[in-house]
Order: C-alpha cells, then structure tokens, then sequence
C-alpha cells in the first residue's frame, strides 16, 4: 500500500497545496526520501525520470525553510536546462502556494536584467542552472551566505553537457554547512565522483535498478531502412489520431528537428504542431511547451534540449524518430510519457547504422526491447546511394570503435606505388624501353 501524504510530517499548507494539486498517495522515491531529508541527512536518489523526484525534495524543502526570511536565498537548486529550471519553479509555487516563501528561477539564453531585478526584491529558493548562477554570482547580484539547502537535479544530464567544473566552482563558494541532495537517472563514473565531492555521509535511495525505464512506458521498435521510410513510417502513425492523442517526437539534430516539423505542418497544418531546439528563442520555446501542454497542440517535435524538462503528465506517445547517441538519453526521451501512473508507448525507429545504439540501450536498460513489423500501408522507398554511403561509413566507424584494428570499406587505402616511384611514371628504365616502343 502506497503511503499518503496526510502520513508525513508536513504541514497544513504543504498539504492543502498538495491535496489541490491532485496528489494523495506518495510514490516510491516519495516515500523514501521526504522522512530523510527532514531530518537533516544529505541524500542521493537514483530514480527513472518520470517517478515524481522533484516532490521528494521539494516537499520536505518547504517544511523545513517554513517562511520567507531575509533577503538572500536558503535553497540552490542547480539543473542541468532552463526547461528543467521552469518546471520545477513550477512545482516549488504549486506546492508553496499557502505559504509566503519567495522562488526566483535564473538560466541563460536571455538578458539577466530581469532576473537581477527579482533577486534583489529577496527570495528564499533559487533554481538555476550553473552557468548563469555563477555569472551572476561574480558580478555580485548572488549572495551565498545564507544557503542552508543544496539540490543537485538531473546529475547525469549535468556530466553529460559539461557541467563538472561549473560544479566545482560552485562548490567552492557556497557554505560548508549545508544538506545536500544529488538526484540522478543514472549512475556513470562522473555522477560517482561528483557525488563523493558534494554528499556527505549521504543516504543512497534507488527506487529502481539504475536506468530502468518506468514500468507503465510499452516500448517498441520499429526497423526503418532509410530516412524516407521513417517520413512514411511516422505519417501512418499520425493519421491515427483516436490512439496517437498527444506525442512528442524526438529528433538528433536541429535540421532533422525542422524538417519533421515543416512535413507535419504541411500534412496536418499549423494546430497541428510545434518545434523546440536550442536555435528557438526562449520566449517562443516557452510558449510552444504551454502550448503543447495546454493541449492546443498534438505535436511536439524536439531535441535532446528538451528531453529532461517537459512535464505533460498524458503524453500518450513518445517516438525516437532518431535513436539517441547518448544512450542514457534513451531513458529519460522515453519517460517524457507514462508518468504520475499514467501509461504511455514509446516507438523507436532505427536504421541499419543506428542498430549499434540500441544494442547498448538494451544492454544500459537490461532488456531487449520488442521489435514489430512495419505497418503493411507503409510504403518503404528505396535508399538513396549517398545516405547508403553514410551508414556504410558510419557501421565502419562502430566496428573501428570496437576493434581499433578493423579495416572496413572506408579505411585509408594503402600506396599502391613504392615510395621512389611516383604515380603514374615508370623508373627511368621502364620509360625509355616504352619510349622505344611508341616509336
């Protein structure tokens, strides 16, 4: 039996916000982190996106800051994107809205005029990411002193964008004294060393084996020969709206991102669809994410930049148009759907060159995801002589990455022609005997 709210030692307010908010029975990373991090101990949560981990921390958070105070913040909550960074302000005021706490979210990508602004009137909890939390903190607008409360959100996605020295030097300018809590999908060599750098003597929660995608996302995949047949492939998908109701297809680049939104837009017009990639304004990937949430749109295409910081609780597909290279991205792409107990698919389109990530998926996941025949209406074109050459290339390029010693289609070829002996001439011998015979 799940254990409720109305169980933990929390206060009227958080629970009227919560209660309002929908929520009664607490989930698993809930029930095991709210009664720890009350009582005082640094924490590390590995839980699969999608688990209601913001909650875990969040919740106990506010119990323990109470009321506004001063002017400086008491919580750092450091995140890997600015769509993370809006989502859990967005959580922190549903859930603080009876109480006077103050929250002030900061990222890049815009002017910090604004944010400055808002710090200066005082606030209680900060999100932000950490490249714009320490250019703030340099010119002075940041005053650490206060901070009781240090969140790391997201540690993978944070090693995996760089983030380590940025955390580093974070570290070094923020009060010793404080709780610290490290959450995580994944568990990778810098997660580990970052997390025996800021946790002390922490308590370790895994609510599920590590990158274990949640238990109410059917996953499938589908073998696609070419980038055409993907096109075909994911239109026979979306002319089934009854069961396709809200989706977001991820896509590896920004070119890709635009195409599948120019062909989407084309077929099922302009309430059809929005696109988010880092090329997109703040301001316009803000609104096409409320959009998509608001269900004024069915479709929303994006990047990885967006993989960890949509919180749509019934996204009803999610679909890989391209397999992921970073494969923990895998999981938290696929856990954009099925989450707060709701189900959700997740369909996979992979080519012959993309069959090497999702090898090693089933291998980070611990199990083979199930593969179907393509739709019999999908038309499968044939495939085009350079996109050929591009996956024989990049097959050769795995092979290489495996057995350095691999030789393939595409290696450097070898000289022909000892090294005295220029190509296309003889030795002088050679020339003159030939000379002779012309004549």
């Amino acid at each position: 039996m799940p254990k409720k709210f109305e169980e933990f030692s929390l206060n009227r307010q958080i629970l009227n916000a919560v209660a309002e908010a929908g929520f009664t029975d607490a989930t698993p990373i809930q029930e095991k982190a709210i009664g720890p991090v009350l009582s005082g101990q640094d924490l590390f949560g590995i839980a699969q996106t999608g688990t209601g981990k913001t909650a875990a921390y969040v919740l106990p958070m506010l119990m323990k800051l109470k009321y506004a105070q001063g002017e400086y913040p008491r919580a750092l909550i450091l995140v890997p994107t600015r769509e993370l960074a809006l989502q859990i302000e967005e959580q922190v005021k549903l859930f603080s809205i009876y109480t006077d706490l103050r929250t002030v979210v900061i990222f890049g990508g815009i002017g910090p005029k604004t944010q400055k602004e808002k710090i200066k009137e005082g606030l209680d909890i900060l999100v932000a990411t950490p490249g714009r939390f320490l250019d703030l903190y340099l010119t002075g607008d940041i005053n650490t002193r206060s901070l009781q409360f240090l969140v790391m959100d997201e540690a993978d996605k944070m090693m995996d964008m760089g983030f380590i020295g940025s955390i580093h030097r974070i570290l070094e300018v923020v009060p010793r004294k404080r709780q610290n809590l490290l959450f995580s999908a994944t568990m990778s060599d810098l997660v580990q060393k970052i997390a025996g750098d800021f946790l002390k003597n922490p308590l370790t929660i895994e609510v599920a084996a590590q990158a274990t995608p949640a238990q109410t996302v059917t996953q499938i995949l589908y073998a696609v020969p070419n980038f055409k047949t993907k096109i075909n492939l994911l239109q026979t998908l979306l002319k089934d709206d009854e069961q396709y109701k809200r989706l977001i297809i991820f896509c590896k680049t920004k070119t890709v991102a635009d195409n599948i939104f120019s062909f989407i837009l084309r077929r099922f017009g302009e309430d059809a669809v929005r696109v988010i990639h880092a090329n997109k304004g703040q301001n316009t990937r803000i609104n096409s994410i409320n959009s998509f949430k608001e269900g004024q749109v069915r479709v929303l295409v994006a990047t990885d930049i967006a993989s960890r910081g949509i919180d749509v609780s019934e996204v009803s597909h999610v679909i890989n148009f391209d397999v992921p290279i970073i494969i923990e991205d895998y999981v938290h792409r696929i856990g954009r759907t099925g989450r707060a107990y709701n189900e959700g698919t997740a369909i996979t389109f992979y080519t012959e060159s993309e069959k090497y990530y999702i090898n090693k998926i089933e291998k980070l996941i611990r199990q083979q995801i199930p593969e179907e025949p393509l739709p019999a209406n999908v038309f499968v074109e044939e495939t085009p002589y350079d996109e050929r050459q591009a996956m024989a290339r990049e097959i050769d390029a795995q092979k290489r990455k495996e057995d350095p010693d691999f030789k393939g289609a595409f290696h450097e070829k070898k000289n022909k022609f000892p090294a005295n002996v220029k190509k296309g001439k003889g030795n002088n011998r050679n020339n003159k005997t030939n000379q002779k015979q012309r004549r």
